[in-house]
């Protein structure tokens, strides 16, 4: 697998670790995003280049084990300077950076540390817009009481990495979401919609939308029976065409793929959503 030419092509940008400046955690062209994906696709810590990335990811952990990113918060949207500030994290990039070294199979106690400081914070209702001290009182766009669908998704993707050493979290970030389902004509912190673009299928997994959320809930083993969960899922079933699932929106970035393309059946993507039908037929 890490000969394939695109593997390796990601394995080799992400040398250059941090990346750009984070003007906007949803784009597909975010360092982190893509790390997840060689995480999520089998890579590991002791393949070919994969170590470099690891090492410059570790060396720039804050004093509570969380990875710092170059974040682009202008004065304008109410960040502490007008240019780039290098060495901060929110908790919209933060769990996805944890999430990969773990599935990465990297073992730091400074990792463990930090997913416990994490999880941690305010979670009464999923979680919420949280960002490092170096970043002051900014937030993201919504009421500070309101949980962020997006960090409550992610954390919760984290959080089942540990088993049920997070039950009583993963129980809370689980009916969080449901929740969100439940009420989408009516709620929407932090403007997460889930209408009609969060229900379409769109890979790889990098923002809030449908398939995203469906197949982390579906690791969930004490919520498969749900009647909400399953709603999600018949939705995304009824998608499904003879050959399998066609995406139904695509990030241009990844359009080398079989999910970057709108007119084909996406072998991937297919499989993806027979995983997570087979993880509801589990008792």
């Amino acid at each position: 697998m890490v000969e394939d030419q695109r593997i390796a092509a990601l394995i080799d940008e992400l040398q250059a670790w941090p990346g750009p400046s984070i003007a906007s955690h949803r784009s597909a062209a975010q360092f982190f995003h893509k790390l997840v994906f060689i995480a999520d696709s089998g890579v590991r810590r002791d393949d070919p280049g994969v170590g470099a990335i690891v090492r410059r990811i570790l060396s720039s952990m804050d004093e509570d084990g969380v990875p710092s990113l170059p974040l682009d918060i202008g004065a304008a949207h109410g960040g502490p300077i007008d240019a780039a500030f290098t060495g901060a994290w929110a908790l919209c990039d933060a769990p996805n950076v944890l999430y990969a070294l773990k599935k990465l199979g990297v073992e730091d106690p400074r990792i463990d540390k930090a997913v416990k400081f994490l999880a941690r914070l305010p979670h009464a209702d999923g979680y919420g817009c949280a960002v490092s001290k170096s970043l002051g009182a900014w937030r993201g766009p919504g009421k500070k009481s309101d949980p962020c669908p997006y960090a409550t998704l992610i954390m919760l993707r984290l959080l089942l990495a540990y088993g049920d050493k997070f039950a009583a979290e993963i129980r809370g970030c689980a009916e969080c979401l449901l929740g969100l389902w439940e009420r989408s004509h009516e709620k929407h912190p932090y403007i997460f919609y889930m209408g009609t673009d969060f229900r379409k299928l769109k890979l790889p997994f990098i923002w809030y939308d449908i398939l995203h959320v469906t197949d982390v809930l579906s690791r969930v083993e004490s919520i498969r029976g749900d009647k909400r969960l399953i709603e999600m899922f018949t939705v995304i079933e009824g998608k499904r065409t003879a050959a399998g699932f066609i995406p139904e929106s695509v990030y241009q970035a990844w359009k080398d793929w079989d999910f970057g393309q709108k007119k084909i059946v996406s072998p991937t993507m297919t499989d993806l959503v027979n995983r997570i039908e087979e993880r509801f037929k589990r008792p």
